[in-house]
């Protein structure tokens, strides 16, 4: 049975889509903000999003970019009143894989939802290789040139990021949002704190600091 996460903060609309998919079958689960369905959608239990644009914290739109900059493929439908042209251009640019205009009728979200849920999905990758070094996803083992490094979940987390991302400056607080998933105290030094003890496991010059800006995996 597919899980359907509904990520939308208007209690009709909940009730009216819930209440369709319900009895077409699906399983649905709602998140009422943007921040709430970042976090539900990061952890991978779910076939399918159901993505409102206007969303409290978090825009849907910036929802959708930080799923896609984070490697997560699951199919999204955008719920959104914007229907214009540079709307629908930024969902399908960001990675929306569909756009639904409301108000719409039931019979159409339902068609789009079992399009989307029938496509192939993408084959993940099962390992990544950047900065000279290796990871396999599937057994969370890193190996720095001929030799393997034990790293903690934390810590293996930081280096996928800086992997998916190589030769990218990221900022604390994107890495904080990839790797911890909610907002710290800007003065928290946790970022820093992780960059050092991976620095010592994998090589102090695996890791830049760009001061001002972030840090960055240079391509070996």
């Amino acid at each position: 049975m597919s899980r359907i996460l509904i990520a939308e903060d208007d209690p009709g609309i909940v009730s009216f889509v819930q209440k369709g998919l319900r009895a077409a079958g699906y399983t649905t689960v709602v998140a009422e903000d943007g921040q709430s369905a970042l976090m539900m959608a990061r952890m991978g239990e779910f076939d399918l999003v159901l993505l409102d644009v206007g969303l409290p914290q978090l825009d849907g739109f910036t929802v959708l970019e930080r799923l896609r900059d984070e490697g997560v493929t699951t199919p999204v439908v955008v719920l959104t009143a914007r229907d214009s042209v540079t709307d629908r251009v930024h969902g399908l640019e960001g990675g929306a894989n569909d756009y639904v205009t409301k108000p719409f009728q039931f019979a159409e979200l339902l068609a789009r939802v079992r399009l989307r849920l029938r496509e192939p999905a993408p084959a993940e990758a099962r390992s990544l290789r950047a900065g000279g070094m290796s990871l396999d996803l599937r057994t969370r083992q890193v190996t720095v040139e001929d030799r393997t490094v034990d790293l903690s979940g934390r810590e293996f987390a930081l280096l996928e990021v800086f992997m998916r991302h190589e030769n990218q400056i990221l900022s604390r607080e994107q890495l904080l949002g990839h790797v911890w998933g909610y907002d710290f105290d800007p003065a928290s030094n946790v970022v820093d704190v992780y960059v050092r003890a991976l620095r010592r496991k994998i090589g102090a010059d695996r890791v830049q600091t760009l001061r001002g800006s972030g840090y960055r995996l240079p391509s070996a």
